[in-house]
């Protein structure tokens, strides 16, 4: 089937939904090579996706995902994902991972879902194991960690068995610089389904179809954000999969109450100290702790911070904890600054902790 669907993908023709199905039970089996598969997801990327074939992948895997057993009173409450899709190949810290702290000590509960590094040095779960924190949580353990502590982090590779088959693909093309639909995916199959999300995606062009995909999932209020990191805004332009303190943002997002719509974030808006790129590097996992930890515990003024606060801003904005961004910015600055958010890490490292 899959060389199949290569054909017509490399026709610049669009997957029915039937064909989406076939193509999913293909990826998750054994019955096609490595190869095979990665030359099917090469081929879907350089016809570029478009939102009925994102949308398409992400409810057939979520239907083969292990779902998160919340109780009601979680449930009913505002569930938040805060995460970049990867892909922008720019080796930042871990952005969203310090943010998810910041706003779980605000009181909002975050279910952040993600996985081990796959284009960058240190992807989420491996700078929360370097922080001393569960990432191996089953599904009735993260249920009651979020209703207790009001965060969790659900390891992909333990809510989607099937992906077990997919990822020597994925490898192999991140090896070989090719990006894959599966860098959009993730943060559309979070098996707690969060009731609002803020998404990162590595080119603008990206922020209203996925958009418009969480729209289609029943997210009931999402972002997703796309930042420059200078002046240049081309389309070959570098681009962060976060909200960028250096440069112009692309903004596409809905909300219950007030529908869905696009626009351009300056960050001239906020009291930014200057930096470039290199302010906000990371590097190993155990750097990226480091850096977190310095964050959380307010010993590090400046670019990192900054971008941290616009970013948790949003956050605080889309999971209605605020009215406004700039609210955000100074409820994420007291969260830190109160000692609040170095006390949610301590927490869960306390919760991490083998008992007895």
């Amino acid at each position: 089937m899959l060389p199949t669907l290569i054909e017509a993908l490399d026709a610049r023709r669009e997957l029915s939904p039937e064909q989406i199905s076939s193509a999913i039970a293909a990826l998750v089996s054994e019955s096609d090579s490595v190869e095979t598969k990665a030359a099917f997801l090469a081929a879907l990327a350089r016809k570029v996706e478009t939102t009925a074939e994102i949308a398409g992948f992400a409810r057939e895997l979520r239907e083969r995902s292990v779902a998160v057993p919340l109780d009601e009173a979680t449930r009913a409450g505002e569930i938040i994902d805060v995460c970049g899709t990867g892909g922008d190949r720019l080796n930042t810290f871990n952005i969203s991972t310090t943010v998810a702290f910041v706003v779980a000590s605000a009181g909002i509960c975050i279910a952040k879902h993600g996985n081990r590094a796959v284009t960058s040095q240190s992807g989420s779960a491996d700078v929360l194991e370097a922080l001393g924190i569960r990432i191996d949580l089953a599904p009735a353990e993260a249920a009651r960690w979020l209703r207790e502590h009001r965060f969790v982090f659900l390891f992909a590779p333990n809510y989607h068995p099937a992906f077990r088959h997919i990822g020597p693909a994925r490898r192999l093309c991140a090896e070989r610089g090719q990006r894959t639909v599966f860098n959009f995916l993730g943060p559309l199959l979070n098996p707690a389904r969060p009731s609002a999300q803020l998404i990162g995606v590595p080119r603008p062009q990206l922020c209203e179809p996925v958009a418009r995909v969480l729209q289609a999932l029943g997210v009931r209020r999402g972002m997703v954000v796309c930042g420059q990191v200078g002046p240049d805004g081309g389309v070959d332009a570098p681009h962060l999969d976060e909200l960028s303190t250096l440069g112009a943002n692309a903004i596409a997002e809905f909300y219950q109450d007030r529908g869905f719509h696009t626009s351009v974030l300056s960050p001239e808006n906020f009291p930014l100290v200057p930096a470039t790129l290199a302010d906000l590097a990371g590097a190993d996992r155990t750097a990226n702790a480091d850096i977190v930890r310095r964050l959380l515990h307010g010993e590090e003024r400046g670019p990192r911070r900054d971008a941290v606060l616009l970013n948790a801003a949003a956050a605080l904005f889309v999971g209605g904890a605020v009215r406004s961004l700039g609210e955000g910015w100074e409820l994420a600055s007291e969260r830190i600054d109160s000692g609040a958010a170095q006390s949610k890490l301590s927490e869960l490292q306390e919760a991490s902790r083998p008992s007895g």
